[in-house]
This record gives C-alpha cells, structure tokens and sequence, in this order.
C-alpha cells in the first residue's frame, strides 16, 4: 500500500490568512470589493475568490477608480498607493502583512535619517516583485536592489551600504551577501544589515527538507508566479530529486506513482490548503485505479 501525506508546516502564512480572511469579510457584506493586483500568487485561490466578487485590478486601473474599495494585500505597497487613494476617496482596506509593515517603516526612518547621502540602501530580493515595489517606495526609488549574492559584487564599495531583504528570501543567501560586504567594503566606507526575513517563512526551510527527504516521491503545489514557491520547491529538489512542481491535480503525470512506496503532498506560503487536500485525495484515487 502507497502511503500518501500532507505536510502539516505547508500552506498560508499568517500575512496570507489574514489578507484572505479581510476580503471574505467585506464580500459577505454584498459590497463591491477590488484588489490592487492578485490576493495571493496562486491561480486557484485567486479564483475561488473571484466567484465571491472579488474583482482584481492592476495599477491603471486603480489610479482611474474613484469612490470605491480596495484591498491591499499581504505584500504591501509604497507611499504612492495611499496618496492616490486620498485624491480619488478610495477606501482602502490594508492587509499589509505586520512583518511588512515593520520593514517598510524600518526603511522609510533609514532612508529619512541619512545625513551620508553617498549612503547606498541595499534591498535583496526579486525585482519587480510586490513586497519589493512597495519597499523601494519608501526610499523615492532610490533603493538598489539585487536578487543574487553574486550581483553583490557590482555595487560600489567606497560608498556605505545598508542593507535589509525581502521578508520571503532565502536566510542562507542573505547571510552569505553580509559575509561578502563586511570582507570587501572599503575602510572607509559603514556597513550595516537588518535581517528582515520573516521567521514563519525561513523556519519552514528544515521542516520542508525534512518531509522531502522520507518520500520517494514529491508533489510540490504552488503557483507559478509565487517566487516563495520557487525558492521552497529548489529546497525539496535538494534533498529529493522526485520532486516536481505542480499547480493543479491535472499536472500529475500516473506513471510517476509506479515503484513508489511514499508520496508527499507539500506547498508553498501561498498555496492553499484546500487545493493540497485536493491533490491528495486526487493521488489516492490514482492509486486505487
């Protein structure tokens, strides 16, 4: 008999619950609800929210929106946001994630207080993304932003640097881009770092491994987009090269369960567990074929 398991440490974090849980309350009130892009970075979830009325909109359209309401999801947004939604009386309904919150702030004061304008203000994380857009507001774009540890190397040494990271990248390559500027900045220039990473999201790292490496085979769920889900699936690959990506129950491929003895049903922070529970009792009707 193949056994079949769900990761207990998989799906939403708290920031993702609470977002959820602020747009399911205003749309039970029957009123129109709007979301300054996608809730959280997965299709199905989207989707499912989507049937209750929630309507997801991009920038353009939120600066042509007058009179209305808006949630902002977990990731936060940048000072811009909230100005035009003062001019145009949108309401909005702020799930910014507390974690967020408390860097975007950490930020804006560093950013404010610099007397050393040279200062360079470092952000470690995907460019582009959401959570990163709305932290490089709080610096009027000045902030520079690097994905890898290599890209570390291109920045000016002679100048002073403080860096922070994105509250979902991976603790390891964080620490690895402190090591390479306390060595390699200039005597004369400051170092300084806050590790901003949100513990919720890097304690799961272990765990994960752990639960990859006792299966023979893995079902890691998760949206395209998420760039959590991509850094967490590249830790079940480590410990377990059966290991594959997937976003729904249709991209299981039968043949994969042949000569196994354990699968691992796991997820992202954005992965709902609803659409876990799915995929496994989709595995177990599999079997039983």
């Amino acid at each position: 008999m193949i056994k079949v398991e769900i990761d207990e440490g998989s799906g939403f974090c708290f920031g993702v619950v609470t977002a959820i849980h602020k747009a399911e309350e205003e749309l039970a009130k029957g009123e129109t609800l709007y979301c300054l892009g996608d809730i959280v970075h997965n299709s199905r979830e989207v989707d499912r929210l989507k049937t209750m009325g929630l309507i997801t909109i991009n920038r353009e359209e939120f600066k042509q929106l007058r009179n209305a309401k808006v949630l902002l999801r977990a990731h936060g947004e940048p000072p811009e946001t909230y100005m035009i939604a003062r001019e145009n009386n949108i309401e909005i309904i702020d799930a910014t994630c507390p974690v967020v919150l408390r860097l975007q702030k950490r930020i804006r004061q560093g950013y404010l207080a610099d007397s050393d304008k040279e200062k360079q203000i470092v952000i470690y994380g995907k460019s582009g993304h959401a959570e990163v857009l709305g932290l490089v507001g709080q610096t009027d774009g000045k902030a520079i932003v690097i994905e890898k540890a290599e890209e570390a190397k291109k920045l000016d040494l002679n100048k002073s640097i403080r860096l922070f990271s994105q509250t979902t990248k991976s603790l390891e390559e964080f620490q690895e881009i402190v090591e390479y500027f306390k060595q390699h900045i200039s005597p004369e220039a400051t170092f300084e770092y806050y590790d901003t990473i949100c513990r919720q999201v890097a304690n799961r790292m272990p765990k994960l491994r752990e639960f990859a490496a006792t299966h023979d085979l893995i079902f890691f769920v998760s949206g395209k987009k998420s760039s959590n889900g991509k850094m967490l699936f590249e830790e079940c690959l480590k410990v377990n090269a059966n290991s594959h990506l997937i976003d729904n129950e249709k991209e299981i491929d039968p043949s994969l369960l042949q000569n196994v003895k354990s699968i691992g049903v796991c997820g992202a922070t954005s992965t709902p567990k609803w659409l876990m529970e799915k995929i496994y009792n989709h595995i177990r009707t599999l079997i039983k074929e």
